[in-house]
């Protein structure tokens, strides 16, 4: 891509990394709150409902600007991590946990919604055969359940793309270091001459974005097929 400069392709290859994992880091837990949001019954429930979507509600700078006072290096998690020698403030990896934090809603919302869609009596019939709880899940739910899975997942890859307020609260906008594709396009904005680098980022965000939505919609489309036998 030679119509991009190195510092506006450092920031759409850490973009991508940083999306990447915060969806695959948070892929696991955004399945199992989900199932527990949708099938569970335990005291907290809606406690949990309500921390699970606060990021969603909350202004993302006080997302960020609460990472920063619990995973920074004078914080009570960031201190002791600190000591293993994993620093997370104004660090790439950072960037990770702030967008899969404010992913995590959008992830959790689109799997919860496709686990209450399974008839609660394929999961009853298949236990009174004498299968376990989690052989359940692995040959009934799960299957039943995967076009919301990649649906939830590609959500959050699409808000982790997109995320701005919470990730440069923590990690700052170090070009090379945490300046993502949101962070480069502001950098850009504030300095003269820099239009014509923010709009080819701003092509680039909604060009993956898109491509994002088409992928999760055949897949989806080509799985549901499958578990529906045709």
């Amino acid at each position: 891509m030679d119509w991009l400069s190195p510092q506006e392709w450092q920031a759409v290859l850490l973009s991508l990394k940083v999306s990447f994992w915060a969806t695959v880091i948070s892929l696991p837990f955004g399945v199992g709150v989900a199932y527990a949001l949708a099938r569970g019954v335990f005291p907290g429930k809606l406690l949990l409902n309500g921390l699970v979507h606060l990021p969603l509600i909350m202004p993302p700078v006080v997302t960020g600007y609460l990472l920063l006072l619990t995973f920074g290096t004078q914080g009570p998690i960031g201190a002791v991590l600190q000591d293993f020698g994993i620093v997370l403030a104004f660090r790439w990896t950072g960037a990770v946990l702030a967008a899969a934090i404010m992913a995590f809603p959008l992830m959790v919302r689109a799997i919860r919604l496709s686990i209450e869609a399974v008839d609660p009596k394929l999961t009853e019939a298949a236990a009174t055969f004498g299968a376990s709880p989690f052989q359940v899940f692995r040959t009934v739910t799960l299957p039943l359940i995967l076009p919301g899975i990649i649906a939830g997942a590609v959500l959050a890859f699409a808000k982790a793309m997109g995320e701005f307020g919470a990730t440069i609260t923590f990690v700052s906008n170090i070009p090379g270091q945490t300046q993502t594709l949101p962070s480069a396009i502001h950098a850009f904005l504030q300095v003269p001459g820099g239009e014509s680098s923010a709009m080819r980022l701003v092509l680039i965000s909604v060009a993956l974005a898109m491509a994002a939505i088409l992928v999760s919609e055949w897949v989806s489309a080509r799985i549901a097929k499958r578990v529906a036998g045709k």
